[in-house]
């Protein structure tokens, strides 16, 4: 082989490399998102889940997050996730948002 042809196979070899980077990093990023939001979707159920525990044993929604902590046994990763619980009244369900923290 020719250095010409070494260089030209070089080249291919360099494109298809950035092809292959700009192609592998979205999806990358994509994936890492969506996981994350079935990660904040999961918890979300699961506090739900929790609330309508304590609903059906006790008769009433509870009315704050360390109670279903303290009293279901509910543990939550509020190191990467803020959980917003809103109690509406203890005979309907609370308002339940969870938002990934940004890391520092």
């Amino acid at each position: 082989m020719g250095k010409k042809a070494r260089r030209r196979l070089a080249a291919v070899w360099v494109i298809v490399a950035v092809i292959a980077v700009v192609l592998i990093i979205p999806a990358a990023t994509s994936a890492i998102k969506e996981e994350t939001q079935e990660s904040a979707r999961s918890i979300e159920e699961t506090v739900q889940e929790r609330a309508l525990q304590c609903y059906v044993i006790e008769g009433a929604y509870p009315s704050s997050l360390s109670y279903l902590e303290d009293n279901y046994g509910l543990t939550l990763n509020q190191e990467d996730y803020l959980v917003v619980y809103k109690p509406v009244a203890e005979n309907l369900p609370p308002e339940v948002r969870v938002i990934k923290r940004e890391k520092q």
